[in-house]
């Protein structure tokens, strides 16, 4: 029996379950690691549009997007994600985003 890859549990997983922000989040975060970034920044926009309130995604996709050279993007991605970040009391992830916000202008 071949052992199925972490890919393949999450997306098992997600079937059952398909608005699970933190295996949403994790199957961007194979994708990444396998550098399929196109499949990975779906997968990010898929989680802010299913899970508006979860911060890392909106870490993630700014970084993501910043990488791809798509900067203007990538702002309006941070400036929303610290706006969720400050509403869940999240002041680390709010801080992260407006670093990175600030390297980009």
């Amino acid at each position: 029996m071949v052992a199925k890859s972490r890919k393949e549990q999450i997306e098992e997983m997600l079937a059952e379950d398909p608005r699970d922000s933190f295996l949403l989040y994790g199957l961007a975060m194979e994708h990444l690691s396998t550098g399929a970034e196109d499949l990975a920044l779906k997968a990010l926009q898929n989680l802010m549009a299913l899970q508006p309130d979860y911060p890392p995604g909106y870490l993630q996709a700014g970084q993501l997007l910043a990488r791809l050279g798509k900067e203007p993007e990538a702002r309006d991605v941070y400036r929303v994600g610290i706006q969720v970040a400050q509403k869940a009391g999240d002041s680390h992830a709010a801080g992260e985003m407006e670093n990175f916000l600030s390297l980009l202008d």
